[in-house]
């Protein structure tokens, strides 16, 4: 990892070697530091969001008595630096159709087994208000705070490594587990490829064609 710094201030952020060596003096665990570098490596760079991701996955992995290798499920209640984090420790990805994401905007996330029932018991792991007064800048920074600004980020992440689980709260909880869809194949009339048929529109159109389409064809 480069360093940054910043012209106008002179600021400089931590190098990654810098890192590892706060986390050190901040009395953060060698597992969690392997697993805070394995993610800061995956995402490209060391975001607040992912390191705080990071502990709240190995919380909620060590309540859930999770095993190393066990096949789990997750669900994320925000689209921003967390899912990084339960697709690097956890291994629930979209691809493996083991990771869900609920734009909730709240910062939390719940680790579960896979079940053939309706619903499955997890661990929902979140950034408690309460707990996060304690920590001026991880809360200044968490809430947006004007008083918040780039050269506080050695700071931050110093008081990140340093409050660890101090932020976070868990709770058991029961998922709603939807079992897979069975579907068939069909050919969109306008652009003539073939999607699953609970994909179409009543129109007939495939969602690309349709509300979700993103692209126009170049000249």
């Amino acid at each position: 990892m480069e360093t940054k710094e910043n012209k106008n201030t002179g600021h400089r952020e931590y190098t990654l070697d810098e890192l590892n060596d706060r986390m050190m003096v901040c009395g953060v665990d060698s597992r969690v530091g392997d697993y805070l570098n394995r993610c800061i490596e995956f995402h490209t760079f060391p975001a607040p969001g992912l390191l705080i991701g990071a502990f709240m996955v190995d919380y909620a992995l060590e309540e859930l008595g999770a095993r190393t290798g066990e096949k789990l499920y997750a669900v994320c209640e925000t689209r921003k630096c967390a899912p990084d984090a339960l697709q690097v420790i956890a291994h629930c990805t979209y691809g493996n159709n083991r990771l869900r994401i609920v734009d909730a905007g709240r910062f939390a996330l719940t680790v579960n087994r896979g079940t053939d029932q309706g619903r499955a018991e997890g661990v929902r792991v979140y950034i408690d208000p309460g707990k996060l007064l304690r920590f001026s800048t991880i809360h200044a920074w968490f809430t947006n705070s004007p008083g918040f600004n780039k050269t506080m980020n050695n700071q931050l992440f110093d008081e990140i490594f340093s409050a660890g689980r101090a932020i976070l709260s868990c709770e058991r909880v029961m998922v709603k587990v939807e079992g897979k869809q069975k579907w068939k194949s069909v050919t969109c009339p306008k652009c003539g490829e073939m999607v699953p048929d609970y994909s179409v529109g009543a129109d007939g159109l495939c969602a690309a064609c349709g509300p979700m389409g993103y692209y126009e064809r170049a000249a």
